[in-house]
């Protein structure tokens, strides 16, 4: 008789431990495996959030923004593979930015166009109702 059982516990370092427990008969083992299933974070985040800095130390800073070398006679250096990848990257965010604004913007004026025109058609349908004739009109002045 085949006993399989899967054993989930989860450590202190926040890993998962997957066990896989097999058995012929209760009394005998014959496999046991461990499989971590994330990956451990070396840098303490919870300081890093505290202090107000980036998840990733290497994400920003001078160290990536600004150039490998500067000229003595002051011309500009080219920039880096990474400083112009980003570039790039900022210019993409940059112009999503601008056509998600945009379309806000759009938005939020047809809601109103919408808003004045179903008001519109609330007043005309007013004005067409019928009105008193003869004896209640009289009444009515």
């Amino acid at each position: 008789m085949w006993l399989c059982e899967r054993v989930y516990t989860l450590l202190n370092t926040k890993m998962l431990k997957l066990s896989t427990l097999c058995l012929i008969n209760p009394a005998l083992i014959t496999a046991q495996r461990h499989v971590a299933l994330s990956a451990v974070r070396c840098v303490d985040q919870g300081w890093r959030a505290a202090k107000g800095l980036p998840e990733n130390p290497n994400a920003f800073g001078p160290l990536t923004n600004l150039p490998d070398y500067t000229y003595l006679d002051g011309r500009p250096t080219p920039l880096g593979s990474n400083q112009h990848r980003r570039l790039l990257k900022q210019q993409e965010i940059a112009a999503k930015i601008v056509e998600l604004s945009s379309e806000l913007d759009f938005a939020k004026e047809r809601h109103e166009r919408l808003k004045k025109q179903a008001q519109a058609e609330k007043q005309r349908i007013i004005q067409n109702k019928l009105k008193p004739k003869g004896h209640l009109l009289l009444k009515k002045k």
